[in-house]
């Protein structure tokens, strides 16, 4: 797993790329958090690199999520995978988060 973090506009981009599951959550939501303490608002994870997430891994976006909705902030979500779509789905995550089909366009909705 690699989480790059890069700024966009007014947005903090965090990529993640490659699988989020049980042995390296928790150094993934170290990472996360890192941005989101440091008092950035709006953030889009992008997951076109991410191949693999487990119940760990969603339990961190969720985290997140709780966070941005309690600092009047944005989190979106882009680019994920057929895969990692069917496990929103499946999950219900779909519902919770604001998933775009590419980082422009999360940049650019409002």
């Amino acid at each position: 797993m690699n989480v790059n973090v890069v700024k966009s506009g007014d947005y903090s981009i965090i990529s993640v790329e490659g699988r989020v599951d049980t042995t390296n959550a928790g150094e993934f939501e170290k990472a996360v958090m890192e941005v989101v303490n440091s008092g950035i608002n709006m953030i889009i994870f992008n997951c076109s690199g991410l191949n693999y997430i487990s119940s760990s891994g969603l339990r961190v976006f969720l985290i997140v999520q709780k966070r941005m909705m309690a600092n009047k902030g944005q989190l979106k979500l882009c680019s994920l995978q057929p895969g990692i779509t069917e496990i929103f789905d499946i999950s219900g995550f779909s519902s919770i988060f604001s998933i775009f089909p590419d980082q422009d366009s999360a940049e650019k909705a409002g």
